[in-house]
């Protein structure tokens, strides 16, 4: 008995042993790379031109963000990319839990009629022309709604939605409707609050497609009031870029770099999702291990 507990233990350190290990060099190989974007945005001209350092810079320098915050339709561009973003989630959000709330409803006429149009769409789209050409029928050009209306629906979390309100007990809904509420009632006040884990890992999901969204913008805006955060830092890349090209062979000082200025927008544009993933992570890991625990 005490040579299999023995036995029993040493498995265990073992197998904790070689986890630690696997998770330290995994950290490694993650935190490493960022750290050194990190820095090296926060480096001179001069210092990314000579390269060499990794984890700290031999001469700082806030050239680099200066480059980019220069440009005066930066802070438009932030919120156009702060209102796409939360408008986007709560309506995408919303509306997928709306139609995952009346599919998993056995009762509903034409159920699995819906169900399969919904599995073709996870499989076929009608390309971009067709899309275009759907897009610009809605009178959705050059408008903000683009944004957000043809982002409204995703059968993968309508499926996700649909099979965690499954779980929920029917009891529960029959005692609500003896009390007299109403459907929209059991929606709003019952499957709702129920299900926010479920809700807050799309969210977070669909809040970082929407915030780093670049091809709707290219595709089908033309404002450049209606600029995201991410097509604005394109456009200022492309005349770093510009200027690196005609500076070539030119002056000696070199304040920032082409590499300067995207370490610097790559930076920009992951610090509002940095920030946001502590507060939903909660929300995230009890989402994923309700999805995956089956009774």
């Amino acid at each position: 008995m005490n040579r299999t507990v023995a036995k029993e233990d040493l498995d265990s350190r073992i197998f904790n042993t070689i986890n630690i290990i696997l998770l330290c060099i995994c950290t490694v190989i993650i935190v490493v790379p960022l750290w050194n974007v990190v820095i090296s945005s926060l480096s001179s001209g001069k210092a990314l031109a000579e390269g060499g350092f990794i984890f700290w810079s031999p001469e700082f320098s806030l050239e680099n963000y200066r480059a980019v915050f220069k440009d005066e339709t930066i802070g438009l561009a932030f919120l156009v990319s702060i209102a796409k973003t939360f408008i986007g989630v709560i309506t995408h959000v919303f509306f997928c839990a709306m139609i995952g709330y009346g599919l998993s409803k056995k009762y509903i006429r034409g159920r699995k009629l819906y169900v399969a149009m919904g599995v073709v769409t996870m499989f076929f789209s009608g390309g971009m022309i067709p899309t275009y050409l759907l897009i610009k029928s809605l009178g959705l050009l050059n408008s903000f709604w683009v944004y957000i209306i043809p982002a409204l629906f995703s059968y993968y979390d309508v499926v996700i939605l649909m099979n965690f309100f499954r779980n929920v007990p029917d009891s529960l809904e029959e005692s609500a409707k003896i009390d007299g509420a109403g459907d929209w009632r059991i929606f709003l006040k019952i499957f709702i609050p129920l299900s926010m884990p479920a809700m807050a890992t799309i969210a977070l999901f669909n809040g970082v497609g929407q915030w780093n969204d670049f091809m709707t913008t290219k595709l089908y805006i033309t404002d450049q009031a209606l600029y995201p955060l991410q097509m604005k830092l394109y456009e200022i890349i492309v005349q770093s870029q510009t200027q690196s090209m005609q500076n070539v062979g030119g002056s000696a000082i070199i304040e920032t770099t082409t590499k300067g200025v995207q370490l610097a927008t790559i930076v920009i544009t992951t610090l509002p999702i940095v920030v946001m993933y502590p507060i939903l992570q909660r929300y995230f890991i009890s989402g994923m291990m309700m999805g995956a625990v089956k009774e």
